[in-house]
């Protein structure tokens, strides 16, 4: 009973802006554990937003489904719509979902290969074959991903000798490479010194007036400092989603208020 009570008080706001993907009463569940409750949310184009909340309380488990990344591993019911498509229809190719919406996880994952070979390697899978072209897309998300400069000089190096912060910046440009033009981050800068991590905070708020950027963080000071709407996840439900400002100065469900000020998590 009071854990029904926890959730019979939600804050959930519709942002004004156009969505780049909304979902409609998703729903995930591992086997029998139902993981994820009735999470109906509208993510504005152009725009950061921080996902928050304890640890097992959905964030990851929510982001995952927004690309499709859970079909193996669980059930996910309800809508997730981009551009006029549900992508979580039965039909959808996931491949081609992927080309749009791109994933960059906790820890870098760069693969063992020179870091032009990181970039090229899906493009070239998609038909890219024009030398060109192919330089062109390496200069330019490297650019983007603030990690050019560091990198020009020696493109054929293993990508496995950058840096953590480099190589998560590298993960970055790979998306931006295939340009997706929605970027999801699991915890990014969460194995990173704080050098690297206010190098990707920057560089994620240089990107965001091009692509649309999801993030799950448990940093709450980088989620005030980068995002523009933040929304609440507890226990596989979201309790609340306002912009930042208000959920850190304002929030309106009292689960929200005790996280925000550190009385559990």
């Amino acid at each position: 009973m009071e854990n029904n009570n926890i959730f019979a008080k939600t804050h959930l706001v519709t942002p004004q802006e156009p969505p780049a993907i909304t979902t409609d009463n998703l729903q995930v569940y591992y086997g029998d554990n139902h993981a994820m409750h009735d999470a109906s949310l509208s993510f504005p184009e152009h725009q950061i937003t921080a996902l928050i909340g304890a640890s097992g309380s959905g964030k990851s488990t929510y982001l995952r489904s927004l690309n499709r990344m859970n079909d193996d591993l669980a059930t996910v019911k309800g809508k997730i719509m981009y551009h006029g498509i549900d992508i979580n229809a039965s039909d959808v190719n996931v491949y081609e979902i992927r080309r749009h919406i791109g994933m960059v996880f906790q820890l870098p994952n760069p693969f063992a290969k020179s870091i032009r070979e990181n970039l090229t390697f899906a493009l070239k899978a998609y038909g890219i074959k024009k030398k060109s072209e192919l330089d062109e897309r390496v200069e330019t998300s490297l650019k983007e991903a603030a990690l050019w400069d560091e990198v020009k000089d020696n493109l054929n190096r293993s990508a496995l000798s950058l840096s953590g912060g480099q190589a998560q910046r590298l993960c970055i440009a790979r998306s931006l490479a295939i340009k997706q033009d929605v970027l999801l981050l699991d915890e990014p800068a969460s194995a990173l010194d704080p050098i690297s991590t206010a190098k990707i905070e920057a560089t994620l708020l240089k990107l965001v007036k091009k692509y649309t950027i999801i993030i799950v963080t448990h940093n709450m000071q980088q989620a005030s400092r980068i995002s523009k709407y933040t929304a609440f996840f507890h226990l596989g439900h979201v309790l609340e989603f306002d912009t930042t400002s208000h959920i850190f100065q304002e929030p309106q469900v009292p689960v929200t208020r005790d996280y925000v000020l550190g009385n559990f998590g």
